[in-house]
């Protein structure tokens, strides 16, 4: 073979080889340069030349295709990451790398839209260093981004800091010189005829974008657009589902809300039409809310407790529940006036429970609701109940004109109408006058009458006076003093108490009644008002002026453990007594008398001082036992 022609083939050999290699471009001039040196022909070298050129157009359509390989790869790989849409920010994150990764810049970027602050944000980043390049927002119509967004145009710049076809701004050209960018190529978002962003692609080095860069990424830009619009119309569906869901819950729980309403309802109507008091209530509530009640009365008495502790009357918290209309938690309590219209009952109160529900907390309102009801029902049946024992009681204590006895039947009558208010006549009993301010008359009454029911008694108003029948099977005093403290701390006000009894039986009532109001009277004749008594315990005072004087009682009273110490021990301080007072209490002149030396005579009198106490030598004093002396020596005589 013609060496000249060995060289021509040997450089279209080595031009092919070449092409298989997929050498550079540069490295496709060598094949031309050796055979020119080697000493082709100029045909030859020609044809070497022609040979170089198709072979480098050939290496640019493989380049062309291999690139359009890669994008149609990007591409299907990012409608594979759509159709597979978990993560919005994931197949955002992807796209904008392959941005980066196909067109071969430093960065690339994408901004969305603000509707509400008319600007565009900074979303997702891909190769940036720059913090407060990630946070830029720009204003629409500010720097290539914003103008890209208001025009939905594309726009590139091989140079923004000197491109003066954008409206720079510090901020933004602040942020562009941190990151270190010059070319930058912008393309719009876009859902329908709406821009909603912008996605970028920029180099750190001067660069022209060709419009086979632009196209790719518009659309690169077009499949960030369908991500976030179904990203969107997905979270647009769950948000309803999730709506729907709530929804459903709503109407499911209101459905057992009210038929829980309906169950409470039909329970606790029953408790009232079967004649339930507070008491049953309390259980039955206690049993539907799962927790402990207490309630209390308006004067903070405890009616009924289920399931907890005492606990004191809860007046801060029902007071806010009564301004409120509502049930309110107090320091862990939940607690509910109860209320007749503006008047307070008295409150329920939940413990154990931390928390209510809606229902629950309506269901508790609804439990004070039937409280206040069988309250009203209560006091309605006490009152009734309490004119029954009035008027029975003004039977009892009235006496029949003109002094007659009262016939066995209209005798028999009243002990049957007793007992059945729970009243035996056949004990005996004492009559107790109370007596206060006027204007506080009506609030005794009430307090007596409940005393009385906790006494199986009776009360009520005779001849204008509150009237208390009590059984007693000693004296009346005791008592009397009793309720003059305790209704006198009820009413915050002195109440006087006088009494009298026991009464052997019915018939005795109206004299029994009689000498109860001469001991009101003495008591306040004595300035004892705002205390109780009976006329024995008012002294030689009561014996004056009582009709059913009971002297022993008197004696025993007044000289008792006197007598009493005489009798164990045989001694003579009785008979020291009289002799100390027949002889105008001279020491002397009573030994004397008694036959005895002086000091026995103070050491009786000691003895005496410490069985009657100290003040048994004051005047008052004196008198009583100088009364009661008598009245033993004429028993004894």
């Amino acid at each position: 073979m013609n060496p000249v022609h060995d060289k021509a083939a040997t450089a279209l050999r080595e031009l092919l080889d070449l092409l298989d290699r997929g050498a550079p471009l540069e490295d496709f001039s060598r094949p031309a340069a050796t055979a020119r040196g080697a000493g082709a022909l100029p045909g030859e070298q020609a044809l070497v030349e022609e040979a170089t050129r198709v072979a480098l157009d050939i290496r640019r359509t493989l380049d062309q295709h291999r690139r359009r390989e890669a994008e149609l790869t990007a591409l299907f790989d990012t409608a594979g990451d759509l159709a597979a849409l978990r993560d919005l920010d994931a197949v955002l994150r992807a796209i904008v790398h392959r941005a980066r990764m196909l067109l071969g810049t430093d960065v690339a970027y994408l901004t969305l839209n603000d509707p509400a602050a008319g600007d565009t944000f900074m979303r997702v980043t891909d190769g940036c260093v720059s913090a407060a390049f990630q946070q830029l927002r720009l204003g629409m119509g500010e720097g290539l981004g914003g103008l890209v967004a208001q025009t939905a145009r594309p726009y590139a710049s091989a140079d923004y800091r000197t491109d003066s076809r954008f409206r720079h701004t510090p901020a933004i050209d602040s942020g562009v010189r941190e990151e270190g960018l010059r070319g930058i190529l912008g393309v719009p978002l876009r859902v329908g005829d709406r821009v909603i962003g912008v996605l970028y692609a920029a180099d750190r080095r001067l660069r022209e974008f060709a419009p086979d860069a632009v196209a790719l990424l518009a659309s690169l830009a077009d499949h960030a657009a369908v991500a976030i619009d179904s990203a969107r119309l997905l979270e647009e569906t769950r948000t309803a589902l999730v709506e729907l869901g709530a929804a459903t819950e709503a109407v499911r729980a209101h459905g057992e809300a009210m038929r829980l309403a309906a169950e409470t309802h039909d329970r606790l109507t029953e408790l009232v039409l079967r004649g339930g008091d507070v008491a049953d209530l309390a259980y039955e509530v206690a049993a539907l809310l799962g927790g402990g009640l207490v309630v209390h009365d308006a004067d903070g008495s405890e009616l009924a407790r289920v399931d907890s502790g005492p606990i004191p009357a809860p007046v801060r918290g029902a007071a806010a529940s009564r301004s409120g209309g509502r049930a309110v938690a107090t320091d862990g309590i939940w607690v509910c006036a109860v209320l007749a219209g503006p008047e307070l009952l008295g409150s329920i109160s939940l413990t154990g429970r931390a928390d209510l529900a809606d229902s629950d907390r309506r269901l508790f309102e609804r439990a004070s609701l039937v409280t206040a009801l069988l309250l009203l029902l209560r006091r309605s049946i006490a009152q009734a109940e309490d004119r029954v024992r009035g008027e029975l009681l003004g039977d009892l204590l009235t006496a029949e004109p003109h002094g007659r006895p009262r016939d066995a039947g209209s005798q028999a009558l009243r002990v049957l109408r007793a007992r059945k208010l729970g009243v035996d006549l056949a004990r005996p009993h004492a009559v107790l006058v109370l007596h206060c301010d006027t204007a506080l008359r009506p609030r005794l009454a009430a307090e007596a009458a409940r005393q009385a029911r906790a006494l199986d008694g009776l009360a009520g108003l005779h001849e204008g006076r509150a009237v208390l029948l009590a059984p007693a099977s000693g004296r009346p005093g005791v008592l009397a003093e009793s309720l003059a403290a305790d209704l006198g701390q009820a009413l915050g006000s002195p109440v006087t108490v006088g009494s009298a009894g026991p009464a052997g039986g019915p018939a005795a009532l109206p004299a029994v009644y009689a000498e109860a109001l001469r001991c009101l009277e003495a008591l306040h004749s004595l300035g004892r008002t705002g205390t109780g008594a009976d006329l024995p315990g008012l002294g030689f005072l009561g014996v004056l002026l009582g009709d059913r004087t009971d002297m022993p009682g008197y004696v025993e009273h007044v000289l008792g453990p006197v007598i009493e110490y005489d009798r164990k021990r045989g001694t003579e301080l009785v008979r020291t007594l009289e002799a100390y007072y027949a002889h105008g209490a001279a020491l002397n002149r009573a030994k004397d008398a008694l036959h005895v030396h002086v000091n026995t005579v103070v050491q009786r009198l000691d003895r005496i001082a410490r069985l009657l106490g100290d003040t048994w030598n004051t005047p008052a004093r004196s008198l009583e036992i100088q009364l009661a002396l008598r009245i033993h020596r004429l028993m004894s005589s």
